[in-house]
């Protein structure tokens, strides 16, 4: 099984995914405005930006013939939205909050082919053990949190602090594999 599509954002880690089961993409990332909405909870608030992402692009080339993926994903303690960190301090901040915690990562996709756009949304409970400063100043020492929902990246240095997850590991590196497979079926994409 074997698709080409255009995939709506920039991440290396979204293409290595994507290249796993089998899809290749030409990468032109979505720039919307990430900022959230008053209330939104953390759920809503992903699957509202993989829409507009996957509809921008559509909106940018209306003639295309290939289907559009775009995901997005945050890491949420309660109602709390934790994005990309915007300096190394707000990474500590943000770790400093997670240590000790269960917090969840939300993760949506949207496809827009054909005139539709359809969108899924996984969520994975994420058990991580208690941090010390130390150890948090190291990893943001290490640069591995920059550009990370959370200021982690499972995949990488932060995942021996990983107790345990409850739903999708490929989820929580940004793109569920099996909603975006499920997805893209869906939707006529995939041959």
């Amino acid at each position: 099984m074997h698709t080409k599509i255009i995939l709506a954002s920039q991440s290396p880690r979204r293409v290595e995914l994507l290249k796993q089961i089998g899809i290749t993409c030409l990468v032109m990332p979505a720039g919307v405005d990430e900022t959230a909405l008053p209330d939104e909870s953390p759920s809503d608030y992903v699957l509202r930006l993989a829409a507009q992402k996957a509809q921008a692009i559509a909106n940018k080339l209306p003639n295309q013939d290939l289907p559009i993926l775009a995901a997005d994903t945050t890491v949420a303690l309660g109602l709390q939205i934790l994005g990309k960190p915007e300096h190394d301090l707000d990474a500590f901040n943000m770790l400093k909050q997670l240590s000790g915690s269960t917090h969840q990562v939300h993760t949506a996709i949207a496809v827009a082919f054909n005139g539709k756009l359809e969108t899924a949304i996984n969520s994975t409970q994420v058990e991580m053990m208690p941090l010390s400063d130390a150890m948090i100043s190291e990893y943001i020492a290490s640069g591995e949190h920059k550009d990370k929902a959370g200021s982690y990246a499972i995949q990488g240095l932060a995942a021996c602090w990983i107790k345990n997850i409850s739903g999708s590991y490929t989820g929580v590196m940004g793109l569920p594999l099996h909603e975006t497979s499920l997805l893209l079926n869906k939707i006529g994409a995939k041959n």
